[in-house]
């Protein structure tokens, strides 16, 4: 299956404009400090976008099922204010990231790799425990969206089910693993974990837009 085109907006960056492929947005954002950005479906939304600013709410990730309007209503629409938290793996298990942003308008909260030789659900389960972490500092009750229900599973047993093995190059990995789960053991939370209706609303705010 052909991969979907995708376009990237950088507001915040070296070298901000609209870019056609995530390795050119990657030269711009990588080491920058508060760097904005995102991914859209289409070359005239991201162009709307980039004159709109990063604020602007645009819908940018349309639907992948059409539903009635009575399916609508009860589903309804993403909490806000929350936390979106997503993960990218280059290769299953290969080089890992994971971020976090705010649902309403994308930006940026935390971003951390790439990490080598790990997993996507690696990634989903540290990308909660992050946010969940981040929300405590800040005394925030807000809650966190992710679109993996392995993830949630996991964060739920306060223990990452991972099969992958220990490697030398992944040994930070693992001690991120470790560091995870023993807060989960020690530490309590408001928060509610819910899981992103890709299908109803698109994808996730925090999507690295690889797909």
């Amino acid at each position: 299956m052909a991969r979907k085109q995708k376009y990237y907006v950088v507001w915040q960056g070296l070298n901000p404009g609209v870019y056609d492929s995530w390795e050119k947005c990657q030269q711009q954002i990588k080491n920058y400090n508060g760097a904005r950005y995102k991914s859209f479906v289409s070359k005239a939304i991201a162009d709307q976008a980039f004159a709109e600013g990063p604020d602007a709410k645009i819908s940018q990730n349309p639907p992948k099922k059409v539903i009635s309007r009575e399916q609508a209503e009860l589903i309804g629409n993403p909490v806000t204010p929350s936390l979106s938290v997503d993960a990218a793996c280059s290769g299953n298990p290969g080089v890992m990231e994971y971020q976090g942003v705010y649902t309403s308008d994308g930006s940026p909260l935390f971003h951390k790799g790439p990490y080598p030789d790990a997993t996507v659900n690696i990634g989903e389960f540290l990308a909660i425990v992050h946010g969940l972490a981040y929300l405590k500092k800040q005394n925030s009750t807000i809650p966190i969206y992710t679109d993996s229900r392995t993830a949630i599973s996991w964060v739920k047993k306060k223990k990452a089910n991972t099969k992958l093995k220990r490697t030398t190059q992944n040994k930070t990995v693992f001690d991120l693993i470790s560091r995870a789960e023993t807060w989960l053991k020690t530490n309590t939370w408001p928060n509610e974990i819910r899981k992103w209706q890709t299908d109803i609303w698109g994808d996730i705010p925090a999507d690295f837009g690889r797909k």
